[in-house]
């Protein structure tokens, strides 16, 4: 049996993809790391581009039942599940509906957007909504729950939840359930924390909303974030 391992290691799969990324790889070699071997005097590249031959396209290889996967030599019921398996993910994945992105204009926009997420909660909530190039908030989550008054987060949270979403730049909010959102010193000292932080990892904070109720105030508005 012939496995990845086998293969001169500058042309291996699962190496490329680890230095290159999924993107770079062919279609054979993103079947051959899913099949992880191939059949003995046959390479798992071999072997992938027999069953993309044998099944004449993704699609019908995708829909292929188990039965017909194993009469391919060097496919076994195991292998044959893993592949199926690995065809259901990639379903699931491409049924998650489009998520549409938030076109943000204006400070109203932007309040438009938080507050029905935040005015309500009974506890100090902080919310990272990041943007992309062009400023389209196209995902938001809540990174910290505290109790009424206050809400303690780390600048190292928000910006791995950046770098994990690959935002281009984020917006800070958080509610005040006390009606005032006037800002503490706490949170002015957060906000220049996280100005200088995303400064140096090339992903701006460009605004901090706080939520009291039905008002807010924006820090890039006051001139606690420069302009």
């Amino acid at each position: 049996m012939t496995v990845l391992a086998q293969i001169p290691r500058e042309e291996r799969p699962r190496e490329r993809l680890l230095y290159y990324g999924g993107d770079a790889l062919s279609l054979t070699e993103l079947l051959a790391i899913c099949l992880g071997s191939g059949r003995r005097g046959v390479s798992v590249v071999r072997l992938a581009e027999e069953l993309l031959s044998r099944f004449g396209s993704l699609e019908n290889l995708f829909e292929a039942s188990i039965q017909a996967l194993t009469e391919v030599k060097g496919i076994g019921t195991a292998k044959a599940i893993q592949l199926k398996a690995t065809f259901a993910l990639a379903k699931r994945v491409a049924s998650v509906p489009f998520r549409p992105k938030y076109p943000i204009y204006s400070l109203e926009d932007l309040f438009a957007f938080v507050a029905p997420k935040l005015q309500r909660k009974k506890q100090e909530c902080v919310m990272v909504l990041m943007q992309d190039a062009r400023g389209n908030i196209f995902h938001d989550e809540i990174l910290g729950i505290g109790t009424l008054t206050e809400v303690i987060i780390h600048p190292r949270d928000v910006f791995h939840l950046a770098l994990h979403h690959r935002a281009a730049s984020i917006i800070l909010a958080h509610n005040h359930p006390s009606g005032d959102p006037t800002p503490s010193k706490a949170d002015i000292s957060l906000t220049k924390l996280l100005v200088s932080s995303g400064r140096l990892l090339g992903i701006p904070l460009n605004d901090h909303l706080i939520i009291g109720g039905s008002t807010y105030i924006s820090f890039y508005q006051q001139g606690i974030i420069g302009k």
